[in-house]
């Protein structure tokens, strides 16, 4: 797998072989396929410089092989509670 990254400020559609799209926003990365890496319309988005090729161990937190970020929440519901009123009023 590669990885690419967005270097521009709006969100692009980046052509991949087959008929696939991967929507990348601003200043985030994606993992293509090796294979993928050669296609014409992903060259010319490299070429014109609002792709680039990103190592593995570059990819950083915002994009693919982030940190992960935030938290998985525990509980049941939306707490707090307090009973919703439901059925015929």
């Amino acid at each position: 797998m590669k990885t690419i990254k967005n270097t521009t400020t709006r969100p692009l559609r980046v052509p991949l072989p087959r008929g696939k799209t991967l929507h990348l926003g601003p200043r985030k990365s994606g993992q293509i396929a090796d294979e993928s890496a050669d296609h014409a319309a992903l060259k010319k988005l490299v070429e014109a410089g609002e792709l680039e090729f990103v190592k593995d161990d570059e990819a950083g937190p915002g994009g693919v092989g982030g940190s992960g970020g935030g938290g998985a929440r525990t509980g049941h519901g939306s707490g707090g509670g307090v009973m919703r009123r439901s059925g015929d009023r």
